[in-house]
């Protein structure tokens, strides 16, 4: 496999600073960061980024997420492993990153749920990361990153 050229953000290293930027920001939020990996992996499951699943994976072990939460988090809301918030943390990610799959894209019963579990700094933090996910997959997916070559971001 050979990607098509180099991630834009690597090509135009100011973006790159842009975005670890908002990376950085959305740390500052307050959520555990095993909470934002766990969404980090999801998001990228679901938009079929190879390459951010595998960083993701690596990142994700990093900061101390088990083999048995990495393993069920595609199927988090069957797996005993996940707390009510990171159960919100993820209900929350799925529907900001599958907009266009109901007229109500995040329902007042998800955002809810999440601001039952998260204060409003804690909030913004979530949705800076789940935001940047998702446009770190379509970067990637669309310039055809190949998963293992992680040596960014």
């Amino acid at each position: 496999m050979k990607a098509r050229m180099e991630n834009p953000a690597v090509v135009i290293p100011d973006a790159m600073t842009g975005i670890v930027g908002v990376l950085q920001a959305a740390r500052q939020g307050g959520v555990p960061e095993e909470t934002l990996e766990l969404v980090h992996l999801r998001v990228s499951q679901i938009n079929g980024c190879s390459y951010c699943v595998d960083a993701g994976l690596t990142s994700a072990r990093k900061a101390g997420v088990s083999d048995e939460r990495l393993f069920a988090v595609a199927a988090w809301r069957e797996a005993p492993y996940f707390s009510d918030a990171e159960r919100a943390a993820l209900t929350l990610a799925e529907a900001s990153t599958r907009l266009a799959d109901r007229p109500d894209p995040v329902p007042d019963e998800v955002w809810d749920e999440a601001a039952d579990h998260y204060d409003e700094r804690q909030l913004a933090g979530l949705i800076l990361w789940i935001g940047v996910t998702n446009f770190f997959n379509r970067l990637n997916a669309v310039t055809r990153q190949v998963a293992g070559t992680a040596n960014w971001g």
